[in-house]
């Protein structure tokens, strides 16, 4: 998108609150940043943690998403273009061989059936599994990675990311993994 990506790293046992406040301090005294826009849709402890730190550090806090139709949301960014994948699956219901694969309608409606079926959070805000945005309108490039997946359990995996690659927008649509094998356990 042309802005920049401000890391903070942890140290080994440093409180995570601890260093989001140092993250929220550099960014408004390198960057003059007024404000953080969180995108949580459900989870007061994500929400009131990133409020709790942005207060102290006199950021203000918007988060546009809080409370939305989790299930319209998902459809939203999908018909959106935004090109994710997911990268890992920890809930009953959710299988391996979602991984990896971009969500497209399909594979999204397949999601949110299960999400109904079993109960699950359609928007993974329980942590049922976890994203990678590969590609979005306004990005000026786009992500191609390459990885294989662990199996951790009957219902629970993951992605092992191991390359990402920044690739030019060419009109060709890959996106993305290639898989290195076989899961493995």
């Amino acid at each position: 998108m042309g802005i920049p990506v401000i890391r903070e790293y942890c140290r080994s046992g440093e409180d995570e609150l601890d260093c989001l406040e140092r993250l929220f301090k550099r960014v408004s005294r390198e960057y003059g940043v007024e404000g953080v826009v969180a995108g949580t849709l459900l989870s007061d402890y994500q929400r009131m943690r990133i409020a709790v730190v942005a207060e102290k550090t006199g950021l203000k806090t918007y988060t546009p998403l809080w409370r939305i139709d989790q299930e319209g949301y998902m459809r939203e960014v999908v018909e959106n273009g935004i090109k994710f994948i997911l990268t890992t699956v920890s809930a009953y219901g959710l299988s391996y061989r979602f991984l990896g694969k971009i969500v497209d309608t399909s594979l999204l409606e397949e999601i949110l059936s299960i999400a109904r079926r079993y109960g699950l959070n359609p928007g993974f805000e329980g942590g049922e599994a976890e994203t990678l945005v590969l590609d979005a309108p306004l990005f000026k490039k786009k992500l191609y990675v390459k990885g294989y997946i662990v199996l951790e359990g009957p219902w629970c995996a993951r992605l092992v990311i191991t390359s990402i690659e920044l690739c030019d927008k060419l009109g060709v649509e890959v996106y993305g993994i290639w898989r290195e094998g076989e899961p493995t356990v």
